[in-house]
């Protein structure tokens, strides 16, 4: 755990996200002192129903954020299909449809680079499954602001590249089982 209070988390996945992130989120009590953030590759025209599939099954409210979205704490807010998430400020997210990275838009690096910018030592970011190496570099931004890294530990990960890659550009990352990164959510946001 931290010295730090966390007060924003950030998620990022791709191929096996749906079950990675049904180990995690349903999970987070109702009183979760913390926003989430969550960037998941999904097909750029079509459809996403995450945040509907979330909502249903976690005590915290999930949306799909708009440009210029609030945020508040003990809510779960998704990246939409085919635009950059931008955490503006504590308060905001901006959405952005400037090129993918990555062959990505939402680009979890972008995401973790903007969100490590406003949140410093007081953001957790996580990558999880995922068949790419979006988030490696976002990781990096994290650290580097004095915030918490997790990685998905990549033998127990639908798809391992993408956890892989985090690790291996972010070392000091932990690395930790998908029962063990909720167990460290709940006592870094309580």
């Amino acid at each position: 755990m931290t010295g730090t209070p966390q007060k924003a988390v950030i998620i990022g996945a791709s191929a096996g996200a749906l079950e990675a992130l049904s180990a995690i989120l349903p999970d987070l009590p109702a009183d979760f002192a913390c926003p989430v953030y969550v960037v998941v590759h999904v097909p750029p025209h079509s459809r996403s129903v995450l945040a509907q599939i979330f909502s249903a099954k976690c005590q915290l409210p999930a949306v799909e954020v708009s440009d210029k979205e609030p945020v508040a704490a003990g809510r779960i807010y998704f990246a939409p299909p085919n635009y950059h998430m931008l955490i503006e400020d504590e308060g905001h997210v901006a959405l952005s449809s400037d090129a993918e990275v990555l062959f990505s838009r939402p680009s979890i690096d972008v995401a973790f680079e903007s969100a490590a910018d406003v949140w410093g030592e007081g953001l957790t970011g996580i990558i999880l499954t995922g068949a790419n190496h979006d988030g490696a570099q976002g990781l990096q931004a994290v650290v580097a602001g004095g915030g918490v890294a997790i990685v998905q530990d990549p033998a127990t990960a639908y798809a391992s590249a993408m956890p892989e890659a985090a690790i291996a550009s972010c070392p000091q990352a932990r690395v930790m089982s998908l029962a063990e990164i909720t167990s460290y959510l709940k006592g870094a946001c309580a």
